[in-house]
């Protein structure tokens, strides 16, 4: 697999991220690793919680797809923004808001409300993420988008992966008031390492950020394709794979929160270690043939996931769907950083990050009401399906594209 991905755009001051990028990137890293423990805590316990709640399938659904559906809408408008005005003040805003939703939380007493807390917790998310990821990729070397951006995000799964395991712990001690309290506390964190430490990016606000122009971007256009897919296939295993963990030993008692909670760490913990890794492939070899390659493994694994049963098979289906988005996520992300210099990195990183929410708002939806109408087996069998048939769609856009 030779790389041949067309003619590069010379990214805006050097080719090598000088002191202030090091520093920026370090300060970037731990903020948002702290953030992702925050924001992770609390992702594999909320199927759990809405039930409590009164939730069915289908509102477990609409409350994952609330958050997703704010991001979507908000995330583009933002990281353009942030191309016009600076990065920082959008970064502070929403780990503020971050830090206040664990009263919202907590005072949420029925599905309607916990819906509105999610859609408002989308809207913060949409100020932190993909406007921490433009920032990153103010200063990615030219020809190393791969190892810079993989290694910035091993920040953000490092973060999902630990998340899960410590609300696993929390909530099997003190219960789901204390997890929203630790996703607070994380969040803190990342807001005061923020505020002492980070500053503006002068000198690297540029005019061009435009949401048509990316969708517009030869390069842009298969990228988010795959990215709404994987977060299809993403949505159906971190939404239901709880559900079906909790009735899958072979005790017939089914996993504890502690043991959900391991396992979807586990996974998200593999694709944090192969970033770099695949980072680095991904500035060698063929990107189109590295994002195929990481999906079919996501989609065999969601085939075969429902016929796994007890603790150790499902740990080992897990990591290999890490190993899958491993793979795949830092190769389409440093594809994202190239097409960046000439679209503004916020406005791609805004697009890269609202295909996501796109992926999540109807990924719950449909799992949902596959699962009211049959079993959460067809509901990873069809998450399956979709994601192989995407696998090939994406290689036919890419060639069209000119990414090889």
């Amino acid at each position: 697999m030779k790389r041949n991905d067309g003619p590069v755009p010379h990214a805006p001051g050097r080719d090598e991220a000088d002191g202030d990028g090091r520093r920026i990137f370090a300060v970037l890293f731990i903020s948002v690793f702290s953030a992702m423990v925050g924001l992770g805590i609390i992702i594999p316990l909320l199927p759990f919680y809405a039930e409590s709640l009164g939730a069915t399938g289908i509102w477990i659904g609409v409350i994952f797809s609330g958050f997703a559906f704010s991001r979507a809408i908000f995330m583009p408008i933002v990281g353009s923004l942030s191309d016009r005005r600076g990065r920082r003040y959008f970064i502070l805003a929403g780990l503020s808001i971050y830090t206040l939703l664990s009263i919202a939380y907590i005072s949420a007493d029925s599905v309607i409300l916990l819906t509105a807390v999610r859609i408002f917790h989308g809207f913060a998310s949409a100020m932190v993420i993909p406007i921490a990821m433009a920032y990153a990729a103010d200063f990615s070397p030219v020809g190393r988008e791969g190892r810079y951006m993989g290694t910035f995000m091993i920040s953000m799964f490092l973060g999902m992966g630990f998340g899960p395991l410590i609300g696993g712990v929390i909530q099997d001690l003190a219960g789901m008031d204390a997890v929203f309290l630790t996703m607070s506390f994380f969040s803190f964190i990342a807001l005061l390492i923020c505020i002492l430490f980070l500053p503006e990016a002068r000198g690297r606000r540029t005019e061009t950020g435009s949401i048509l122009k990316t969708l517009q971007n030869r390069i842009m256009r298969p990228v988010l394709f795959f990215r709404v897919m994987n977060a299809y296939a993403h949505g159906t295993f971190m939404v239901f794979f709880p559900i079906l963990a909790a009735g899958a030993a072979s005790t017939g008692a089914g996993l504890s929160p502690s043991e959900t909670g391991i396992i979807v760490s586990m996974s998200i913990l593999t694709t944090a270690v192969l970033q770099r890794t695949f980072g680095n492939l991904s500035d060698r070899f063929s990107k189109a043939y590295l994002i195929i390659a990481g999906t079919l493994i996501g989609s065999a694994v969601l085939l075969i996931l429902p016929a796994m049963d007890g603790f150790a098979m499902l740990l080992a289906g897990a990591i290999l769907f890490g190993v899958g988005s491993g793979i795949a996520i830092p190769t389409s992300t440093s594809l994202v950083t190239i097409a960046g210099r000439e679209t503004g990195q916020g406005a791609a990183m805004g697009a890269y990050n609202t295909a996501l929410s796109i992926g999540m708002i109807t990924s719950p939806l449909i799992a949902g009401m596959l699962y009211d109408f049959f079993d959460i087996t067809v509901v990873f069998v069809a998450g399956a399906i979709v994601s192989a048939a995407s696998a090939f769609i994406f290689y036919a856009m890419a060639r069209r594209a000119g990414i090889r």
